[in-house]
């Protein structure tokens, strides 16, 4: 039985920036897994024709010294740009966003399209069970999915989970969003950076233009809904109809080539946890962490790309006491 010092679940930001903290403390015997056939989670870039449209996060800022290093090292590697936004820069990924998460997660021990259905105690540590009947032995373990996910897999584990971090758990509220992506044959009339947040129609959160923000080819756009529109029509049949309804002054729809949607369901937490990670087994062996929990003096108070650096970061320094 293969038997790992750490196992990370979820291979977004949190958990990617938590490998690679234990990777630079010079631990080498940890595993990185996600259920996706991609790392990055939110951060997806998707494939059109001959372009490209980021479908999840798309920019971020930076707050604290800490995430400002990084970005300064990304900038340099040029992984990233600065893409728009003064004096509060907004930076986003040369080659679409997946493609960053690829950079940070190169030379990391990692199984994807593996989905973690069961994690039992036993005295010598935890058993990771995965939906191929594979089974490993792990000391510790990090979770670091969307908060339901990570319920649900508690629910069906074999663990002891301290009472009062199951409550602050519990007490994580995410909610759904709804991206509308278009091919259109033609360039639009959005602004000359591809973005657009203001003046908007109710229910629409921003409008991005990707050949615009300079990661396609082709004119792709993606119409990003807001969290209280996408709860209020989360799987209704004709959403499709209804973004394009709300946006149909912004395009010529005769150019349009093709259009899908993309739903995430834990897109993001409309109630945070102001503490960077919770100790769920009281001993530091079961942790979870991601951009719903926040440093305590977080000013932004909102889950957002930095808040996932920073809890991953937080959660992999306390694994390694």
């Amino acid at each position: 039985m293969e038997h790992y010092e750490v196992t990370i679940v979820g291979a977004g930001l949190s958990g990617i920036t938590a490998a690679r903290r234990l990777h630079k403390q010079g631990r080498t015997n940890f595993l990185l897994v996600d259920k996706g056939k991609s790392v990055g989670g939110r951060l997806a870039t998707r494939r059109v024709a001959d372009g490209k449209a980021d479908h999840g996060a798309q920019f971020f800022t930076v707050r604290t010294d800490e995430l400002d290093e990084e970005v300064q090292h990304w900038l340099k590697e040029n992984w990233i740009k600065h893409w728009f936004g003064k004096p509060y820069p907004r930076y986003t990924a040369v080659d679409g966003m997946n493609s960053l998460a690829k950079h940070l997660a190169k030379g990391i021990r990692t199984s994807l399209h593996t989905k973690i259905t069961q994690i039992v105690k036993y005295p010598d540590g935890y058993r990771l069970y995965d939906d191929k009947m594979n089974v490993w032995k792990s000391d510790k373990v990090l979770l670091t999915m969307p908060v339901p996910q990570v319920l649900e897999l508690l629910k069906a584990s074999d663990v002891q989970v301290v009472h009062s971090e199951m409550k602050k758990l519990k007490s994580i509220l995410f909610e759904p969003t709804y991206v509308g992506i278009y091919h259109f044959r033609s360039p639009t009339s959005l602004p000359e950076d591809g973005h657009l947040d203001q003046d908007l129609p109710q229910g629409v959160e921003r409008v991005v233009d990707h050949q615009k923000k300079g990661i396609s080819n082709d004119t792709l756009v993606s119409v990003y809904m807001n969290g209280d529109w996408s709860r209020r029509h989360y799987g209704e049949d004709y959403v499709r109809t209804l973004i394009k309804e709300k946006v149909e002054r912004l395009f010529d729809w005769s150019e349009l080539e093709s259009e899908q949607l993309k739903r995430w369901r834990y897109a993001q937490a409309k109630k945070v946890l102001h503490e960077p990670y919770l100790d769920l087994s009281g001993d530091g062996s079961l942790v979870v962490a991601g951009d719903a929990f926040l440093r305590e003096n977080d000013e932004a108070g909102r889950t957002r790309f930095e808040s996932a650096y920073l809890s991953g970061k937080d959660a992999a320094a306390y694994l390694s006491w």
